[in-house]
């Protein structure tokens, strides 16, 4: 078996793309599945963002959890060999590749686990990590009617990828992000060990993988928290001329009991013109509702806000609920946009979007993306220097702004940094860079989140990137804070040669120092 290996580790990228026998590379780790060429293996060497790729020593595709606890410990056996677990390619730095390593295709295990189950009087499913997030919402739908109570406003994303970042949407004030919303993990950490885990057994290695970036191991099984599932949903989206209003009306509504709110509270930020993709035209809900400029105040600057809202329900009309929630909110008279949907639409409603996108280029293009946590108390000063100035004219895409209540996750002991403060807001660029020569370079769009960064720095902005990307050990010791010791701590148990996750460049491959100094 070493021979086989052997041959592919030493050897050349040119010998590796001629060889005409890529199953010797399969006979050497004894796997159940396959590994692919091709097509398929240009696949593992880029992903959404599209601006960085990385080829691969191979990309496999397991057929059982015991083919990714063989290809870590033969990684294990070399002093370069680094291993990537690839869900569906959404990450935006090259996070999920390995550059002349093993890049395992999460995805080939989505259907090898799934089941329901009830335990101690609530239910539960336990599915792979590899499965998709829609897959897990019809396939819970179809056997019980429950659902997970914590999404991703795209669905089409692995449930272990999700869990090594945080996993944030609109019902995160509610129930936490997803991280804060599954009960067990099975693991394979990067010692080739196969652990379960949850709160009480293996602790440390659950709260670190929670939001660990994939620095531990690598997610072969989930145990999700359910609830009971609605047949309905009342989506509304509100208009707001000043974003002090729009702040204040937000948090309100994340602070509210539960049965005097609704079910899901996000927001954007939009374009004060007729630009169809940055302006008005966003805004309405269906085709034959009508944005009316005329509604808005004198006072109106470059760029508007909407509070995004969603009530479940089953049968009963909701409008006498939802018209007395929203009669205490402070929006633009007559800038009020609602539809009735199935509770399938409204999660899939990203689909429709990335299903129009594919249709005219754009998801094929590159996705210079930029995530941020910023405090409550840095907020409004945010909005004067960025979205009123730097991004006035928009970004290509959404511009994502909701707050997140900070004691709906678990700070102190998962691998997530946040802000100080209990009322903190997600701000979400999803940057594209459009298929025609007018739009603007990937190069410009990168350079100005590097500004933005700056800017919130120099600022004295207590704020942290969501999805980070650094290139160097300082940049993320300064991320983590004093959370670096435990992090590194962590890493040296779990992974101390550092084969796992090569690509979110936070360690070197080869010996971890446990000191975390």
């Amino acid at each position: 078996m070493i021979a086989y290996l052997e041959r592919f580790v030493q050897g050349n990228d040119a010998d590796i793309r001629e060889s005409s026998d890529i199953s010797t590379l399969s006979q050497a780790l004894e796997l159940d599945g396959t590994i692919d060429s091709g097509a398929s293996f240009s696949l593992a060497a880029k992903d959404f963002g599209g601006m960085v790729a990385h080829k691969p020593l191979a990309f496999i595709r397991p057929s059982t959890d015991d083919d990714v606890v063989r290809v870590v410990k033969e990684a294990a056996r070399w002093p370069r060999l680094t291993v990537a677990a690839r869900g569906n390619g959404h990450s935006i730095h090259g996070q999920a590749m390995a550059d002349a390593g093993l890049v395992v295709d999460m995805r080939s295990l989505s259907q090898t686990v799934f089941r329901i189950s009830k335990i101690g009087g609530a239910f539960f499913a336990d599915v792979s990590g590899g499965a998709l997030w829609e897959e897990v919402l019809l396939r819970c739908l179809s056997e019980s009617r429950l659902a997970p109570r914590s999404w991703t406003d795209y669905l089409g994303l692995t449930v272990g990828g999700t869990l090594s970042n945080a996993g944030v949407s609109g019902q995160s004030f509610r129930f936490g992000p997803q991280t804060s919303n599954v009960a067990e993990l099975e693991v394979v950490t990067g010692n080739g060990d196969v652990l379960v885990c949850s709160r009480s057994v293996n602790s440390d290695l659950f709260f670190g993988v929670l939001g660990g970036l994939g620095q531990f191991g690598i997610v072969t099984r989930a145990r999700i928290i359910l609830h009971q599932a609605p047949k309905k949903v009342r989506w509304i989206r509100l208009v707001y001329a000043d974003f002090a209003d729009f702040t204040h009306d937000a948090e309100f509504l994340i602070t509210r009991p539960e049965s005097d709110s609704f079910d899901y509270v996000e927001g954007f930020v939009f374009v004060n013109s007729d630009d169809p993709v940055n302006g008005w035209p966003s805004v309405p809900l269906a085709p034959d509702q009508l944005f009316d400029q005329s509604r808005l105040p004198r006072c109106a600057g470059s760029v508007l806000y909407c509070l995004e809202l969603a009530l479940h329900f089953n049968h009963a009309d909701p409008s006498s609920v939802v018209n007395k929630m929203i009669g205490q909110l402070g929006f633009v008279d007559g800038m009020r946009f609602e539809v009735d949907v199935s509770y399938v639409d409204f999660l899939l409603r990203v689909k429709r979007a990335e299903q129009q996108a594919m249709a005219n280029g754009i998801w094929d293009a590159p996705h210079p993306w930029l995530n941020l946590f910023i405090s409550k108390n840095d907020i409004i000063q945010f909005d004067q220097l960025v979205f009123k100035n730097i991004l006035k004219e928009g970004v290509g895409g959404p511009m994502l702004v909701y707050p997140l209540l900070r004691n709906k996750w678990d700070p102190e002991s998962s691998s997530v940094v946040l802000p100080k403060s209990e009322i903190f807001y997600l701000v979400a660029l999803l940057r594209s860079n459009p298929p025609y020569p007018a739009g603007p370079s990937v190069e410009s769009l990168v350079a100005q989140n590097q500004a933005l960064i700056e800017c919130c720095v120099r600022s004295g902005f207590d704020f942290k990137l969501y999805f980070p990307h650094y290139d160097s050990e300082e940049e993320w010791k300064r991320h983590f804070g004093n959370k670096w010791w435990k992090f590194a701590e962590r890493k040296g148990r779990y992974d101390p040669k550092a084969i796992l996750a090569p690509g979110q460049k936070i360690f070197k491959r080869g010996s971890i120092q446990t000191s975390g100094q």
